[in-house]
C-alpha cells in the first residue's frame, strides 16, 4: 500500500508569522489521516518542532496503516477459509466438512430452512444447504448440509485452490486405508459417535457422524452416521456418495440428489 506523506510547508506573511502544516496518509478506501493549521508565534524552532510531531504522528498513523492492511487481507468465505488438512497417500484432504455459503464466483448459495424451501429446491433441481436442524451451532463441527445441485453447480462449489472429492478419490482412500471393512475405523472421528461407536482417526480424517436431510426436508441419524456427497453423478436422479456408521465399514451408496449431505473437499 502507498503511503503519500506530505511535508510541512511554512508561509511566512510579512504582517505576522503563519505555519500551515498539512499531513496526509492514504491507508485504505475508507482510512485516513489528515492534519489541519497550526498558528505560530514564537520562532521557527518551535515550527520545526510542531512539524516533527506531525511527522512522528504521521509514521504513528503509517504503523497502523500496514497492520490494518495485513488484517484486512480476509476475502470472501469461500476464499478465506483453510481449515487445515491431513496427507493419507498421495492425497490432501481437509480435515473438516464444507462450510461455505457462497460459490466460488461469490454467487450466494440460497439457505433452505424449512421443509418446504427444502423441497423445493430439490423438485426444481436448485442448488441449496441447510445446517443440520437449521441450527447454525451444529455448524460448527459438521459444516453445512447440501444438495448435489450445489455440488454440480458450474459456478464452483470448492474454494479457490480446493477440489470436489469423486467416486475414484474415495476409492483410492478407502483403498489405501485397507479396504471397505478397514478404513471405517481408520476414517472415524475418536469421539461423537453414539453407542460408544468412535473409531481410532488413525487416518487423521476425522469423520463427524454429521447426519443427513432427506428429499422431504426432514432430519436423519446426526451422530451415527456421516456421509459425504461425490462430484460423481450415478443417474439422472441419483449420484454417488459414502458413508461411515455404527460399524467399521466405509461404504459407497447411491443417493438422490435432492438429499443434504456433507462435503469433503481435496487439495488441488
Amino acid at each position: 500500500m502507498k503511503t503519500d506523506i506530505r511535508k510541512g510547508k511554512t508561509i511566512i506573511a510579512l504582517t505576522g508569522v503563519f505555519v500551515l502544516l498539512f499531513s496526509y496518509v492514504d491507508m485504505s478506501a475508507d482510512t485516513y489521516l489528515s492534519g489541519g493549521s497550526t498558528f505560530v508565534q514564537t520562532t521557527s524552532n518551535s515550527t520545526q518542532t510542531k512539524t516533527k510531531s506531525v511527522q512522528t504522528k504521521t509514521k504513528s498513523a503509517q504503523t497502523k496503516s500496514k497492520s490494518t492492511q495485513k488484517s484486512s487481507k480476509s476475502g470472501p468465505e469461500n476464499k478465506a477459509k483453510d481449515v487445515g488438512t491431513v496427507r493419507i497417500g498421495k492425497q490432501t484432504w481437509a480435515v473438516a466438512n464444507l462450510n461455505v455459503s457462497t460459490f466460488r464466483n461469490g454467487d450466494s448459495i440460497p439457505e433452505a430452512k424449512t421443509s418446504k424451501e427444502w423441497v423445493t429446491a430439490g423438485e426444481s433441481e436448485k442448488p441449496a444447504w441447510c445446517y443440520f436442524n437449521n441450527n447454525s451451532a451444529n455448524g460448527l463441527k459438521y459444516g453445512k448440509l447440501y444438495n448435489w445441485y450445489a455440488v454440480n453447480d458450474p459456478r464452483g462449489l470448492a474454494p479457490v485452490g480446493w477440489t470436489l472429492s469423486d467416486a475414484d478419490d474415495w476409492a483410492l482412500l478407502i483403498n489405501y486405508l485397507g479396504g471397505q471393512g478397514a478404513a471405517g475405523s481408520k476414517m472415524k472421528s475418536m469421539s461423537g459417535w453414539s453407542e460408544g461407536n468412535n473409531g481410532t482417526n488413525e487416518a487423521g480424517f476425522i469423520g463427524f457422524p454429521g447426519g443427513y436431510r432427506v428429499e422431504n426436508g426432514s432430519f436423519l441419524n446426526i451422530g451415527s452416521i456421516g456421509i459425504w456427497w461425490s462430484s460423481t453423478e450415478d443417474n439422472a436422479h441419483t449420484a454417488i456418495d459414502h458413508y461411515l456408521a455404527q460399524s467399521n465399514n466405509a461404504a459407497r451408496s447411491s443417493s438422490p440428489k435432492q438429499r443434504g449431505e456433507s462435503v469433503r473437499c481435496l487439495r488441488k
